[in-house]
């Protein structure tokens, strides 16, 4: 018996020390291990968008002047309007700027990295009899791009109203992003999802389609479908000055792209997690979650935005 336990207590010694083994074998791999750059968000030598953007609007559908104003501001706090108090919708351009677009200038010698980066707000289409009909295809979201006259090196954006389908819209797409290389100009679309499908594409301002069910958060300019708008033309905006032309910054298939915001897919504050938005500024008097103040004392919930220094989600609170 004594020579059983004694076999006993020696496999057991063997198995431990096999086990500590093979556990310092694993950790000595993990620490050989480094990432393959391909599978990491990196910058593939193209062009961005620097200097001078001029961007131009094209509101197809019906779009109130208060809609238009609370994007037009947006875009306005980019750059233009005075800066804002803290946190703003100027510094999450700022983090754009130093983490994208100045790196990848200085990485061209006749670049002109040193010119100060600014949107412009140019030229404004609308077209509120939708000439095109009500359903449109992709190929005529890039149509009427074309339709708002982009300057070369600036970006096209086409906003579609509530009551407008577009191809994929609701589906597998809340915006998108493109380009004419041809032009020199890039476009994104983006949708109101307000009757079509909030749950997908103005979460967290109202409840999910799938997933937890946590209350919505209250939009912070008191329209759930233009919020979620520019969450959604915050995150292409994001990726078409990254990557107007499909070769600059992205992550995983060219054609099917991870980029500077969709890295970072529903975090918008510290601590966000599958159906937590994260750790957000509240308005005492009106209750709205956000995150960035912009022009006219307007508040916005923006995107997270990838940093390719340390492979983490970086988020203006």
């Amino acid at each position: 018996m004594a020579a059983i336990c004694a076999k006993a207590v020696v496999l057991a010694v063997v198995m431990l020390v096999s086990s500590a083994q093979l556990c310092m074998g694993a950790r000595r791999r993990m620490e050989l291990y480094k990432a393959n750059p391909d599978d990491m968000l990196s910058y593939h030598n193209g062009q961005v968008l620097h200097g001078d953007i001029p961007v131009s609007l094209l509101w197809y559908g019906h779009f109130t002047p208060a809609q238009k104003s609370i994007i037009s501001d947006f875009l306005l706090s980019l750059t233009t309007a005075p800066q804002a108090a803290s946190p703003s919708v100027a510094q999450w351009w700022n983090t754009i700027d130093q983490l994208y677009l100045s790196k990848a200038t200085q990485t061209k010698p006749n670049a002109a990295g040193d010119k100060k980066t600014q949107v412009l707000l140019a030229n404004q289409v609308s077209d509120d009899k939708c000439s095109m009909g009500m359903s449109l295809t992709l190929a005529q979201v890039s149509a009427l791009a074309a339709r708002a006259k982009p300057r070369k090196g600036g970006v096209a954006l086409v906003f579609t109203a509530q009551d407008v389908a577009v191809e994929g819209f609701c589906m597998s797409r809340c915006a998108l992003h493109g380009s004419d290389a041809k032009s020199g100009t890039a476009y994104a679309w983006v949708g109101n999802s307000a009757t079509q499908c909030p749950g997908q594409c103005a979460w967290p301002f109202h409840q999910p389609m799938y997933g937890p069910q946590g209350a919505p958060l209250v939009a912070p300019n008191g329209d759930v479908g233009v919020d979620g708008m520019v969450m959604n033309l915050a995150s292409m905006f994001a990726g078409v000055v990254t990557n107007p032309f499909g070769d600059a910054y992205y992550q995983g298939a060219r054609d099917a792209p991870l980029e500077a915001a969709t890295a970072c897919p529903g975090v918008f504050g510290n601590g966000a997690y599958p159906g937590y938005a994260g750790d957000l500024k509240v308005d005492q008097t009106t209750g709205a979650s956000y995150n960035a103040n912009g022009a006219r004392g307007r508040k916005y919930l923006l995107p997270a935005l990838y940093n390719p220094s340390t492979s983490a989600c970086s988020t203006l609170v």
